[in-house]
């Protein structure tokens, strides 16, 4: 599983021109999923993204969570996340999870998402979306479960 975090001033999804989901202060995730990926690494993964201290306290140093400064997460699926450029100019998404699957893990990870903070909302998984932020910093940080849960 892949996570691309963004802090931001404010966030929201579009879909067909409707806003579906949106926040003020906190997370921004972009998330994608690859074959071996299950349940229980969507559940790690939130409860990582849960626990971060990445906003800056009065000093400036990164050690203030969502909870201190009342912030949320927007979460939204990408599977681009696992595209590959290696060969040729046309990415490849061999390693991006089939969408069937991918779509039980996301709502997994939603799920876990919510159930520490129950606040957050998505976008729609697999449709067209138009997403607008305003990042904060910028600040921005990609998570791997091959890396974190090894």
């Amino acid at each position: 599983m892949r996570v691309v975090l963004q802090l931001v001033k404010n966030a929201s999804v579009e879909v067909g021109g409707e806003k579906v989901a949106q926040i003020g202060k906190g997370f921004l995730l972009f998330a994608a999923f690859t074959p071996g990926d299950d349940e229980d690494v969507a559940k790690k993964m939130a409860e990582k993204i849960c626990k971060l201290r990445i906003f800056p306290d009065e000093t400036g140093k990164t050690n203030r969570s969502l909870d201190d400064v009342g912030g949320r997460i927007l979460s939204v699926s990408q599977f681009t996340l696992y595209a590959s450029v290696k060969e040729g100019n046309r990415p490849s998404f061999s390693a991006s999870m089939r969408k069937e699957e991918a779509t039980l893990l996301y709502d997994a990870f939603v799920l876990a998402l919510k159930k520490i903070r129950p606040d957050t909302v998505s976008g729609i998984f697999h449709a067209d979306m138009d997403v607008m932020l305003h990042n904060d910093g910028p600040f921005t940080l990609i998570l791997d479960s091959k890396e974190l849960f090894a």
